[in-house]
């Protein structure tokens, strides 16, 4: 895992050593090595920062230049197939310099173009320049697990790992994408292909692009991106529905994809939460690498509500891990509170992001990658959301949603969360609405009110791909979850949070054979007789005894409700002020105020909503120029 960065300039705009100090601000995605490439009429510029994992010899450093001279890559990520890979190339009769996946990227792409992607099975984004062509092409993995930004005027394209890169490369050109703040208050992320400035995108996953330099203009190149996968096309008529061979057809996808994903030339462990998908991605490690012991990190928070630490020893003991537990106070996590804003570049209000960054930051000290069990609640459903989708679809809804929320206004703080739920105008953007009350964020109808500009419309981000089958309702939102809450969401969550200690995580449920799989596995095999994920927990049962996880579903967090009114409510109080709420006029102030007092009054569960203002009004201070 690396950072990569560069420019594409027609009018020559960008100096090297501009390329060079932007470059420098993402230092600790590779700490190991640094490498730039700048074409004779300096149009194109590469960077690229090192986290050595394959081949550690200087020979697999980039950019790399391909064996006939044409081809330089920068690469970020791991392609796990690449040994399989090699053998094609072989056969080709190419002779390969070095161990590592970076040379094997960049010959296959040589020999076969972009009709290679489809046949690479990681995490990368990736930048190759043909100086024959005068060509560049960008290039992101199936799922979206490795970050990919560009920016784009008439002239130039800056393309990153990290939105601060391209800050620094464009300075005050860059300003406040105002349409992605609804998004934000709404989602508590900004969905691809937006980010909070205008002109700077997030490249879509499972897409390349090639950009022609002998073109007059780069004006709308991002609409020029062309697909190598899509989910939608593998989704087909009929589900598989019988059980033991699904599982074991599940159970072999599991092993080879965390087998793949364990080769390394560094220090290797996992994530293990004591939870049902990192128990299942420890087991498996455990199982294949042989008789040394897998390295396992988790924390225990200072908060009884929150503390899953007992159930990861036990998952620890009885699989026999070397394991390593990180005691988390209160005081901990402050220490990380100005961590966040420079972390994740935009607003971004996931604030399991802090235990995240404390996990990492242990498992750093002792491996140099990490797998972790992102992906496991999507594919299998395993959150509540998924019932309440199923609920809310049901023909009668319709008739008593209106008294039900009525109702659960004149209740305790938990039926009023849950009575939001049926507060909805339409059908029509309901996955974004599921998601929202899930998250305690701001629903629609609040928006609208909360908001100084209130021309938004969420109808995009709700659209449906159109598939052989129809799916229901859980499995919609589930589609959703993978095409948004996932991608923009959770891997950007644990990209920034681990690669802020130069620590690669890797995600061994997320090969997109595996989810191949899932979207083609019947509904009734992900929940049954009310058991969520119940294929994946039959798998897990065959490795750890199935009593260590008979208790409810945690999630990984913090007491952020309480926090907001304890230790951190110098955030609340500084970032909801009429001072700077009006300062930016982003939001009605009144409308602040009125849900700041119900907080402090009892209705605790607004929490979110408010830590959604905060985040912004935080952002918008910080990078107020």
């Amino acid at each position: 895992m690396c950072g990569i960065a560069g420019y594409i300039s027609l009018n020559n705009q960008f100096t090297q050593q501009q390329l060079k100090d932007a470059a420098a601000v993402m230092q600790y995605r590779g700490p190991d090595a640094d490498g730039f490439y700048f074409s004779e009429n300096n149009q194109v510029g590469f960077a690229h920062k090192r986290l050595s994992i394959l081949d550690l010899s200087t020979a697999a450093n980039q950019p790399m230049l391909s064996a006939d001279g044409r081809h330089y890559i920068v690469f970020n990520g791991e392609v796990y197939n690449f040994n399989e890979l090699k053998e094609l190339l072989a056969d080709k009769g190419a002779s390969l310099k070095t161990s590592s996946d970076t040379e094997v990227i960049l010959e296959l792409f040589v020999q076969k173009g972009p009709s290679c992607f489809t046949a690479m099975n990681g995490m990368f984004a990736f930048a190759i320049y043909d100086n024959k062509e005068n060509t560049v092409t960008l290039c992101r993995d199936h799922v979206g697990i490795k970050p990919l930004f560009y920016y784009a005027d008439e002239t130039n394209i800056v393309f990153a790992s990290e939105l601060k890169v391209i800050k620094k490369m464009m300075g005050d050109q860059l300003s406040v994408n105002n349409n992605s703040i609804p998004y934000f208050l709404h989602l508590g992320f900004i969905p691809e292909p937006q980010t909070i400035y205008n002109n700077t995108y997030k490249f879509p996953s499972a897409h390349w692009l090639k950009i022609d330099l002998n073109s007059a203009s780069f004006n709308n190149v991002g609409k020029s991106t062309t697909p190598f996968w899509k989910l939608q096309d593998t989704i087909q008529s009929t589900v598989m529905s019988e059980e033991p061979a699904t599982k074991k057809q599940l159970r072999d996808l599991l092993y080879d994809s965390v087998e793949k994903q364990l080769i390394s030339d560094v220090p290797i462990g996992t994530f293990l939460s004591g939870g049902i998908d990192s128990s299942l991605v420890t087991a498996i490690a455990a199982k294949v690498s042989g008789s040394d012991k897998i390295k396992t990190f988790s924390i225990a928070i200072d908060d009884g509500k929150y503390n899953e630490s007992k159930f990861a020893r036990q998952v620890a003991d009885h699989l026999k891990t070397d394991h390593h537990e990180f005691a988390v106070k209160e005081k901990d996590v402050m220490e990380l509170v100005d961590k966040l804003i420079p972390a994740y570049d935009e607003p971004f209000a996931d604030s399991s992001a802090f235990p995240t960054m404390m996990v990492s930051r242990l498992a750093r000290k002792h491996v140099t990658v990490a797998l972790s069990g992102d992906g496991g609640d999507e594919l299998f459903h395993g959150y509540g959301m998924y019932q309440w989708a199923k609920r809310l679809a049901n023909p009668l809804t319709a008739f008593v949603k209106a008294p039900l929320y009525t109702a659960s206004k004149l209740m305790d703080n938990k039926y009023q969360r849950a009575g939001n739920l049926y507060n909805y105008p339409s059908t029509q953007n309901i996955c974004t609405h599921i998601f929202s009350q899930e998250q305690y964020y701001f629903k629609e109808q609040e928006l609208r009110s909360l908001l100084v500009n209130t021309a938004f419309n969420f109808t995009y981000i709700n659209t449906q791909p159109v598939l052989s089958r129809n799916l229901s309702a859980a499995e919609r939102q589930s589609l959703w979850d993978f095409n948004h809450y996932l991608k923009d969401d959770l891997l950007v969550k644990v990209d920034r949070a681990s690669m802020q200690y130069s620590l690669e995580s890797r995600v061994p449920l997320l090969d997109y054979r595996l989810v191949e799989f899932a979207y083609n596995l019947s509904p009734n095999l992900k929940i049954k007789d009310g058991t969520m994920k119940y294929l994946l927990k039959q798998v897990l049962y065959d490795h750890v005894p199935k009593q260590i996880f008979d208790r409810p579903k945690w999630g990984f967090s913090i007491p952020l409700a309480k926090w907001l009114q304890t230790d951190l409510k110098y955030l609340l109080d500084k970032y909801t002020s009429a001072a700077i709420v009006e300062k930016y006029h982003v939001v009605n102030y009144e409308a602040v105020k009125e849900l700041k007092e119900q907080y402090l009054n009892g209705r605790d569960y607004l929490y979110n909503r408010l830590w959604l203002l905060i985040v912004l009004h935080w952002w918008l201070e910080e990078n107020n120029s």
